[in-house]
C-alpha cells in the first residue's frame, strides 16, 4: 500500500461523520448541479460508477433514486455511512486505481473531489482505464483540483490528508489524451467553512 493510500484511507477512517458534517457547512456546493448535467443525458437504469463516493450523500443517493449505482471508496468508515445512507446502491472497499472491470461496463463514472486524493502521476492512467470502463456514449463527470498541489496537508479536519492536482490545461490535456470529448470544462469557486476553494469540474463523453 502506498504512503498516500494509507493516509487517505487512514484520515477517513478517522473523519468520515467529521467530513460529512463539515460538507454539509458549504452553502454552495455546486455537485447538484453538475450531477443534473449527467442526469439529464442518461437513461433510467444506467449503470454508474461512483469513485470516492464518501458517506453517499448527496450524489450517490441521489444518483441511486434512478440508476443502477456501485459505489467504491478506499475508507470503510465511510462506507459504513454510505450503505446506512443509500441502501439502493451497492457498495464496495477499494483504491480507484487498481479498479478492474470489463471493457463497457458503465454507462457513467463520477468521481466527486476524490481524484484530488490520488498521486497526480497517476491521473493519466486512471483518465484511460475509466474511458475503458465506459460504453461507447459514456460519461465521466469529476470535480478535479486545479493547483499545482502535491504532498500531505498535516492538519485536515483533525487527520493528515494527502491532497495531488495538476492545473485545468493539464487536466484537460490527460483527459482528452484518455480520449475523452468534454462538453463541461469549467472552474467553480466554492465557499469552504475555512475559505474560498476552488474545482475543476468536467464532464466527458467517449465517443
Amino acid at each position: 500500500m502506498s504512503d498516500a493510500r494509507r493516509i487517505v484511507e487512514s484520515g477517513y477512517d478517522s473523519s468520515a461523520q467529521r467530513y460529512l458534517e463539515w460538507s454539509a457547512r458549504i452553502p454552495d456546493d455546486p455537485r447538484l448541479r453538475f450531477l443534473a448535467e449527467l442526469t439529464d443525458r442518461l437513461a433510467g437504469g444506467a449503470r454508474v460508477l461512483d469513485l470516492g463516493c464518501g458517506a453517499g450523500v448527496p450524489c450517490t443517493a441521489r444518483l441511486a433514486e434512478r440508476h443502477d449505482v456501485l459505489g467504491v471508496d478506499l475508507s470503510a468508515s465511510q462506507l459504513d455511512l454510505a450503505r446506512r445512507n443509500v441502501p439502493a446502491a451497492r457498495f464496495e472497499q477499494g483504491d480507484m486505481t487498481a479498479l478492474s472491470f470489463p471493457d463497457g461496463s458503465f454507462d457513467a463514472v463520477t468521481a466527486f473531489y476524490s481524484v484530488l486524493h490520488v498521486p497526480r502521476e497517476a491521473h493519466g492512467a486512471l483518465f484511460t482505464r475509466i474511458a475503458g470502463w465506459l460504453r461507447p456514449g459514456g460519461w465521466f463527470l469529476a470535480a478535479l483540483g486545479c493547483s499545482e498541489l502535491n504532498g500531505v496537508e498535516a492538519d485536515w479536519l483533525g487527520t493528515p490528508m494527502f491532497f495531488s492536482s495538476h492545473s485545468p490545461a493539464e487536466n484537460r490535456r490527460l483527459l482528452e489524451a484518455a480520449g475523452f470529448t468534454l462538453v463541461i470544462d469549467e472552474t467553480v469557486t466554492m465557499q469552504e467553512p475555512e475559505g474560498p476553494a476552488t474545482f475543476h469540474w468536467v464532464l466527458g463523453e467517449i465517443r
